[in-house]
């Protein structure tokens, strides 16, 4: 989801824009986690010890991570990442994290496809090691586009960049989506299909229908996003297409890249069955999200930039499908993401980092970019 950590090496570059004030993200002590940690690391690998475990700063909105070093002769992997399933004391940001299944999609699509993806080394389902179920991964090193100040702000890398040189990682992002989609088998990845019948678009809209009602339990409900899905209705494909494993959390700040190459693709929890445009319209919408921002900051950010137009003629040439229906799919992606900006809002009034307003359409940052889309005026 938007805002997920960065499981990089220390090396990676995450900004050179200064850091904006983060809502708290958890209530776990860092130094008890490495101490659990390394008992654990023991009954894996005996000998083995935990060094140099850091919380990144920029740890995430929803599982969270723990970057640190193993101490032994032979190592799976010298350099690791672990993901932690939410800490329910921290108002989570989804009902339920399954992080098994984060760790088989990962293993399948690195059996299937060529997509670089972090190769996983342990799953632990045990709470009572760390106090939630979680896996280990091998940690890449690289750069990854920066959500905090977002990559559309001057002064981070991707920004200063040339103009060939964001194009070949655009090209390269768009390549990542096509690879997966064409060489997943979907035979592979049933486990991903979403409970309850029609199709695979239906079922996921539907999934997003039972979050926003979780997610506004016992809280104001959001005029904007019922209206949203009301207009999903309205747009809603005659042929929703192929289904194919989605990415879900389809975005240039999931991935790390070695130069403008993507090295490693991040943050699979969100995946699922759907069609191919659920992740053309997440990477194209979560682009124009973080360009708004710049833009209503005075700046002209990168306007030339995963343009919807170009990424959908790239995919074309990829895969020979031609993306149909952006319309829906690109509205449905601001939905999704209004979804989840509202929890982790709700989220910082539960900790008193933010007072409740009486509207909470107010509490969706991108409240206008979503009422255009819904009238037909933004693009």
């Amino acid at each position: 989801m938007t805002d997920h950590p960065l499981p990089a090496a220390s090396d990676t570059d995450r900004s050179a824009a200064p850091a904006a004030a983060r809502p708290r993200t958890t209530t776990r002590d860092p130094g008890v986690l490495t101490r659990r940690l390394t008992a654990w690391l023991g009954t894996r690998l005996p000998g083995a010890r935990a060094l140099a475990a850091t919380v990144p700063d920029a740890n995430g909105m929803s599982s969270e991570t723990l970057l640190f070093d193993i101490d032994h002769p032979e190592p799976p992997e010298a350099a690791c990442a672990l993901r932690l399933a939410a800490d329910p004391a921290a108002y989570c940001i989804f009902p339920r994290y399954d992080m098994a299944r984060q760790y088989r999609t990962m293993r399948l699509v690195a059996a299937h496809t060529d997509v670089p993806v972090p190769r996983t080394l342990w799953l632990e389902e045990d709470p009572a090691h760390l106090g939630a179920p979680f896996f280990v991964m091998s940690r890449a090193a690289g750069r990854v586009p920066p959500d905090v100040m977002p990559y559309t702000y001057e002064g981070n890398w991707l920004h200063d960049a040339t103009g060939a040189e964001r194009d070949r990682l655009e090209a390269a992002s768009v390549s990542v989506l096509a690879r997966l989609h064409d060489q997943v088998p979907l035979a592979a990845a049933g486990f991903l299909a979403t409970p309850g019948t029609g199709s695979a678009l239906h079922r996921h809209v539907e999934s997003q229908r039972a979050y926003y009602a979780w997610v506004v339990d016992g809280r104001p409900r959001s005029p904007l996003i019922e209206r949203g899905f009301a207009r999903l209705a309205d747009l809603w494909p005659p042929d929703p297409g192929e289904t194919v494993l989605s990415w879900g959390d389809a975005r240039i700040g999931n991935i790390v890249y070695d130069g403008f190459e993507p090295a490693a693709v991040l943050d699979w929890e969100m995946a699922a069955l759907g069609p191919r445009e659920l992740d053309l319209g997440w990477m194209v919408y979560l682009h124009r999200f973080f360009q708004d921002l710049a833009e209503a900051g005075g700046q002209r950010g990168l306007p030339d930039f995963l343009c919807r137009d170009r990424v959908e003629s790239r995919y074309a040439e990829l895969t020979g499908h031609r993306p149909r229906n952006m319309e829906f799919h690109t509205l449905y992606a601001a939905l999704r993401h209004a979804i989840v900006m509202l929890r982790v809002a709700y989220r910082r009034i539960h900790f008193g980092e933010a007072p409740a307003p009486a509207d909470a359409d107010a509490l969706i940052l991108h409240r206008d970019t979503l009422e255009a889309m819904i009238e037909g005026r933004y693009w």
